[in-house]
Formats: structure tokens, sequence, C-alpha cells
């Protein structure tokens, strides 16, 4: 696993790169994001090692993938990733990885989830148009949308519109363990503002 303080540093460069490429204040970020400017103010410098849930409002705020925000390096043309350079979130006793994710020709993340017996992820609606599949590949994963829930057993999958919220928890005794395809479309704001411009609203 990559070490932490460097993760914490990329995410930093990473996201400050992004938003002044796209010519965004901090307010403006903010507004997209629902993240706190003094929240960004800190993951832009690097005091503080952000949860799952803040990187994906801020990423998707800014039209890239989590997987873009906490790499160190250039991403190649053909890249594998080694399992000792894989990011992990913490989740309580359990544990979010993000294995690869790519931005074009649209968002996509992998990631392998494991939670805890009680545990649960609350996730916020994605962009309009994100679909989310999994497969459980241990335990038995209950997975509510939009107030509906859903129980997915070992060796089942599930595919789902991620644009409102959504809950993945494990009401069962054993540990839950699932992969995950998150698929973005790379256009989340209003068509009529570009990503690499502000929207006038915002002014």
């Amino acid at each position: 696993m990559e070490d932490p303080e460097l993760i914490t540093q990329a995410i930093a460069n990473n996201v400050r790169a992004q938003r002044a490429h796209r010519g965004l204040t901090l307010d403006a970020l903010a507004a997209r994001s629902g993240v706190s400017r003094g929240m960004l103010v800190q993951v832009e410098q690097g005091r503080t090692n952000p949860s799952v849930s803040t990187l994906t409002r801020i990423a998707s705020a800014l039209g890239v993938t989590v997987a873009r925000l906490v790499e160190v390096a250039d991403v190649p043309m053909v890249r594998v990733v080694d399992k000792a350079d894989v990011v992990a979130f913490r989740q309580g006793n359990g544990e979010a990885r993000l294995l690869v994710g790519a931005d074009m020709p649209m968002i996509l993340e992998l990631w392998d989830w494991r939670l805890a017996p009680g545990e649960h992820h609350d996730g916020d609606a994605h962009p309009a148009g994100t679909r989310e599949m999994l497969t459980v590949l241990e335990g038995e994963l209950t997975l509510t949308v939009y107030g509906k829930s859903h129980v997915i057993g070992k060796d089942d999958a599930v595919l789902f519109t991620a644009d409102r919220p959504h809950r993945y928890a494990n009401r069962a005794e054993t540990e839950l363990r699932f992969v995950m395809v998150v698929a973005e479309p790379r256009e989340p704001h209003d068509s009529r503002y570009p990503l690499d411009s502000q929207d006038p609203r915002e002014q």
C-alpha cells in the first residue's frame, strides 16, 4: 500500500491542479461539491486525510475519478497496478480499496469493499446517468437504493442507477466483501457550462 502521507500530498496537489485547470475558486468548488470551503482548504494543503465520501464529492464536482485525485504519478497508456500500490480507505472495521480508475471516454472506478458485520456505508447521489454494478464475493449485501432494500448473496450480481442516495450494509454475522464498478458520464454538470469554464451562476 502507498505511504499514507504520500497519498495525502498527492490528493492535495491533484485537487489544487484540477481546480486551477477549470478556473474554479474554492467557493465555486465548495458549491458544486457540497464540501465546505474549510475542508477544501485542508485537503489542498495536505492537512487532512479525506474520507471516501468527501473525495467522491470533490471528484464528481471536478469531473474526474477518485483514482485521478489519489494518483501519485502520471498514468501510462497501459497501467498495471501492483497490490502494494492500491489505495485503501478505512471504513470502521472494514475497508474500501480503490483498485484502478479511468477518466476517458467515461469515468470508471473499480473498488474492492469489505464491511464487518453490522456496518454500512452511505453513498451520495452521483451525477445523472451514473451506474454501479457489483458482485458479492463473500457474505451477503443489503443494498438500499432510494429507500428500497435488496439482498444480494454470494456470487450474485446487481446493476443499479446510482444518481440517488444508496447504502451498502452488512446485516449478516460474517464479513461482507464485494467488488464494484462505478460508471459515470463525462459531463456531470449542466451541459450549458463546460467543465473548463465557470458556471456564470457561481460568479
